[in-house]
């Protein structure tokens, strides 16, 4: 049962996803997270940098879905300007979301790679879900109160993964 919590990678930020190691593993869908997984919890529009990564993945033609469990009005105002379809309210890590954004997308799970900051949620459901994950830190250290919450079991499930030899990367 652990090893549904283990991702399948670990990067240090969404930037170090390029397009072309997806096409290489022939990846064409995204579901990603959007809370401290392409910016901070609190920052309401993309960075430059975000709309740069969205610009490249759209050119290589691989879609990119977001899924929060944030509220309409938050994953809309991000995911519009963008011209990303997004999913609400989430429930993750039920697997429902991800397999409405895969169905969305119109790609089967081993075209799509879920992404994310936030072991309970994001690698747990796509996990679940059947998809490849991909744990990012998250942008920023602090988190909304039931974040908090879950960063606090995440850090044990860790310590022990990492004590057990599953985890290879720092802290």
């Amino acid at each position: 049962m652990l090893k549904k919590f283990l991702p399948n990678e670990h990067v240090k930020s969404i930037f170090d996803i390029r397009p072309e190691s997806l096409k290489e593993k022939q990846i064409h869908g995204i579901i990603t997270d959007l809370d401290n997984t392409l910016v901070a919890w609190d920052v309401a529009d993309a960075t430059p940098e975000v709309i740069e990564w969205f610009r490249e993945m759209k050119e290589h033609d691989i879609k990119v879905t977001i899924i929060s469990n944030n509220k309409r009005e938050r994953v809309k105002i991000f995911s519009e300007p963008l011209d990303t379809p997004f999913v609400f309210s989430a429930r993750k890590p039920l697997r429902y979301a991800f397999k409405r954004a895969a169905k969305e997308m119109k790609l089967q799970k081993d075209e799509i790679v879920v992404i994310g900051d936030q072991v309970l949620t994001d690698v747990l459901g796509g996990n679940i879900a059947g998809f490849y994950t991909i744990l990012v830190v998250p942008i920023v250290q602090t988190d909304e109160k039931v974040t908090q919450f879950n960063r606090k079991i995440e850090r044990r499930i860790l310590s022990y993964m990492h004590k057990k030899g599953k985890i290879t990367w720092e802290e």
